[in-house]
């Protein structure tokens, strides 16, 4: 990756947090700090967490939430907590970026904060107006708005497309 770039991986497939997982991982093997933000994926289960544990000190990942569900299976009152977190992990992000603490930022299912109504479009462009221009950005969601894809460099597209008769 080159400094300072901000990638976008979105789509309807499977595997946009893996790939921003892989990107996080050259730039640990390139001895870049690395920080991921996780949004709207609830709490992990504890295998999985150990998972991403094990890539600190070089990739260190943070999440806000406290939920056990996905935000959308949420009752309204569990919602409106979940937010007040998810806005928190969002200010986090923007306070790294401005700082420029660390050299890769990888902001998992953030796009998913415009889907969600957490944060406006608005905010959103705010928070990548702050980046420093030296951190590389990397941005997972299902849909990238057209606002968004403005301030971009790259999108890699995610889609899975089910093969019939692959093995015959």
């Amino acid at each position: 990756m080159e400094n300072g770039t901000i990638r976008v991986i979105c789509g309807p497939g499977n595997g946009k947090s893996a790939a921003a997982i892989g990107y996080g991982i050259i730039g640990a093997l390139a001895k870049k700090r690395v920080i991921m933000v996780q949004f709207l994926k609830g709490v992990l289960e504890e295998n999985n967490v150990e998972v991403l544990k094990r890539l600190e000190p070089e990739m260190k990942v943070f999440r806000f939430e406290r939920s056990r569900g996905l935000f959308e299976n949420l009752t309204e009152e569990q919602k409106k907590e979940e937010i007040f977190n998810l806005k928190n992990g969002f200010h986090f992000a923007r306070k790294v970026l401005a700082t420029g603490e660390c050299d890769v930022l990888i902001l998992d299912e953030v796009l998913g904060l415009l889907d969600q109504n957490v944060v406006s479009t608005e905010e959103f462009i705010k928070l990548l107006e702050s980046r420093d221009g030296e951190t590389d950005l990397v941005m997972t969601g299902r849909v990238c708005p057209e606002e968004i894809r403005r301030c971009v460099d790259c999108i890699s597209y995610v889609e899975n497309i089910k093969v019939d008769n692959l093995h015959k």
